[in-house]
């Protein structure tokens, strides 16, 4: 059943197929080419029964390695040449509202699963002021580094900030935006998370830097209290779930001034909307959903809030994924030594996964811009890319 719809499917590219009995496979002509070896017959087994889930579940385990071009390169090829019709029958997503039932408790769970990994895993892959969200390539060749001071004077520029405003950074990570805001445009910056690590760190990083302006809390966006001229959300939506929408932006219309401007950065689907993939879910992003923008579009309808701009960025977070990945595999053996090598395994394969995904489904990055009323904005956004 595997080398039939293989045989049937790979069209771009070549794929070179090693089965368990030591076969060897060739599917479709050219470049790309990948190279898989699959390892035992339970594990073809477990990818006929559900590639979704144990796609990664294999690899993390041993059950599969890939040859040249690694376990990206593999992924790629493999998402390139399944349509979304075939995905829903191989590569099923498993959508139910239940996994998105995020009240508060659960989201502390869902987020300490994964941002109170050790310091040292991200500090392996991120730049140095540790952007965990899709950075900005708004010209060719640039750095990671570049593209993510990019990605925050972008967002910056949106957020119209004046000196001495008062600025709410929900799910504020480690502190990049926060530090980067207060430094740039002498304001006062208060940045929540859910993650004990992630808190410990940006109170270090605060103290290291003398940021005075800037301010760190554990607390849920539902938990927090005060008025704000501006709030920003990068990459946090994502954690919210479909059954609150209505309540995250009913809290943003509360904790927003009358002339404030709010920047929601959100992965989303150009499409239908979807749960995360179920082993991304399980390991990576418990409790994780992409919307789509008419999700979003009816939550805020639900508040007063007025939707003042919509940006989507196509293609960038697959650019980002690439970085991440090659700077996680040049330091993969540090990583190893720490953590072992089933942990390499999943964060591997994860950042290679989310890439194919960016690069070759409908999930994109969308920036929405909100206030109370339309004067709060421009009415051009010519505003937003300053002669140089």
């Amino acid at each position: 059943m595997l080398l039939s719809l293989l045989q049937n499917h790979i069209k771009r590219g070549s794929l070179q197929l090693r089965m368990p009995d030591g076969s060897l496979h060739t599917f479709g002509q050219g470049e790309p080419h990948a190279e898989w070896q699959l390892n035992s017959e339970e594990t073809v087994r477990r990818l006929m029964r559900d590639a979704e889930f144990e796609l990664g579940e294999t690899y993390m385990r041993g059950g599969w390695d890939a040859g040249m071009g690694g376990v990206r390169g593999l992924l790629d090829l493999l998402r390139s040449n399944f349509s979304p019709t075939d995905a829903a029958r191989w590569l099923k997503p498993v959508v139910g509202a239940a996994q998105q039932f995020n009240r508060i408790r659960n989201s502390y769970r869902n987020v300490a699963a994964h941002y109170d990994v050790p310091e040292m895993v991200f500090r392996r892959f991120l730049d140095p002021e540790m952007f965990y969200s899709c950075a900005y390539f708004s010209r060719d060749a640039m750095s990671l580094e570049e593209a993510q001071q990019a990605k925050a004077q972008h967002i910056a520029r949106k957020l119209l900030i004046q000196p001495g405003d008062r600025i709410l950074d929900i799910g504020c990570g480690w502190g990049s935006m926060a530090f980067h805001l207060a430094r740039e445009y002498d304001c006062e910056v208060v940045g929540i998370t859910l993650s004990q690590e992630q808190l410990a760190v940006a109170r270090h990083e605060k103290e290291r830097r003398d940021a005075h302006r800037v301010h760190f809390e554990l607390a849920d966006y539902r938990e927090h209290k005060g008025r704000y001229d501006r709030i920003v959300s990068v990459g946090m939506f994502e954690h919210v779930g479909r059954p609150f929408y209505d309540v995250y932006f009913d809290k943003v219309q509360e904790l927003l001034r009358p002339q404030g401007v709010a920047l929601i950065h959100t992965i989303g689907r150009s499409g239908a909307a979807g749960l995360t993939n179920p082993w991304i879910r399980k390991y990576i992003f418990p409790g994780g959903s992409t919307p789509s923008l008419s999700q979003i579009s009816a939550a805020v309808e639900s508040s007063t809030l007025q939707l003042c701009d919509v940006e989507v960025w196509r293609l960038h977070y697959a650019t980002t994924l690439q970085h991440w990945y090659e700077r996680f595999q040049s330091n993969r053996a540090e990583v190893v030594g720490e953590l072992g090598e089933m942990f390499c395994r999943k964060w591997e394969f994860y950042l290679a996964a989310c890439e194919a995904s960016f690069r070759h489904s409908n999930l994109v990055v969308f920036q929405l811009q909100l206030a109370h009323g339309h004067g709060a904005v421009p009415i051009s956004r010519d505003y937003l890319y300053p002669s140089p």
